[in-house]
């Protein structure tokens, strides 16, 4: 992806994504994030109905008559995202890649935390840590998380696509020749990286396909000290295999091969129960640590579940 292009989409996302913030998500992000304390504000005089353990003694002694301390809540938030940029990322069988829906899920948060003036900081991982972004705040620093999630790892020369063995392209499934960097995703040491350069406390989405093993343990630690939220993004065809013949699929991030009969009904319902059991089974996991759970289909509006993430988790709040 060339930079004019990236530019273009990150200003197609920022348009898109800046109304839908404004029209839909403007509330709920405020009514879910709340501060995390409370801080001083002032001391004024006593009315009836204060409560007298509010009372500063030393002001009042000072004045003569009593004085309450005054305090507001500690409104500003840390936001950090984590975007999984490895390989399998690069995949997309609509009109959109899976990274392309998560640089979109991350942006309607990032711009909601920007209008709340809360900071934002981004860290991109695969088998390492590609990049990381420290928290700041301002609409410019929203943006530059966007376009950092769209542009790194891409590898505009090597762009390849899936054939069938009639030599036929396999039409709208996009690969992109990873980086050998690239080839592997490991969320635990992502998260170990992030908890070694965060003190404060923060609000931290780990957004991945999570095509990857052993990092229940590594979610559990960093929810203890951060609330983290696992936001799993998959493409229809992970879910549901369509029938086009026989064709030859290559794993991006392993590099193995594999024919292919896609017109089998067997193999159909086992790639089917098995993609759904995957899914059900992360969410179970997650839950289970008390780590809330987002589902996000590439091929969808990712405002949408995003939205009933918000209230499902004030309406537990409430409870």
């Amino acid at each position: 992806m060339l930079t004019r292009e990236i530019l273009q989409r990150v200003r197609e996302i920022q348009v898109r994504t800046g109304r839908q913030v404004a029209d839909v998500l403007a509330g709920e992000y405020v009514s879910v994030f709340k501060g995390r304390g409370m801080e001083f504000d002032e001391v004024r005089p006593y009315v009836a109905g204060d409560d007298v353990r509010t009372i500063d003694w030393k002001v009042t002694a000072r004045m003569g008559s009593p004085y309450v301390k005054r305090f507001v809540e500690e409104r500003q938030l840390t936001l950090m995202l984590m975007a999984d940029v490895s390989a399998s990322q690069d995949y997309g069988s609509v009109s959109r890649s899976k990274r392309e829906a998560t640089a979109e899920f991350c942006a309607a948060l990032a711009f909601s935390a920007t209008r709340n003036d809360d900071k934002v900081g981004l860290t991109l991982f695969h088998g390492g840590i590609e990049q990381y972004i420290p928290p700041r705040k301002g609409q410019k620093h929203a943006l530059r998380v966007v376009r950092e999630v769209l542009a790194h790892g891409l590898d505009s020369p090597g762009d390849t696509a899936a054939v069938t063995p009639s030599g036929r392209w396999f039409d709208r499934v996009r690969f992109r020749r990873p980086r050998r960097s690239r080839e592997s995703t490991d969320i635990g040491g992502a998260l170990e990286f992030w908890l070694s350069v965060t003190k404060r406390r923060a609000i931290c989405f780990v957004v991945s396909d999570f095509l990857d093993e052993g990092f229940d343990r590594a979610m559990r630690a960093a929810n203890r000290r951060h609330d983290v939220i696992a936001v799993l993004v998959t493409d229809p065809c992970e879910l549901q295999v369509p029938d086009v013949g026989l064709v030859a699929l290559r794993d991006p991030e392993s590099g193995r091969t594999r024919l292919y009969d896609t017109g089998s009904g067997e193999l159909q319902e086992t790639f089917r129960s098995s993609a759904q059991e995957r899914v059900q089974g992360l969410s179970r996991r997650m839950r289970m640590s008390g780590i809330d759970f987002i589902h996000i289909d590439a091929s969808q509006s990712v405002v949408e579940p995003l939205v009933q993430f918000f209230r499902a988790r004030e309406r537990r709040a409430r409870r």
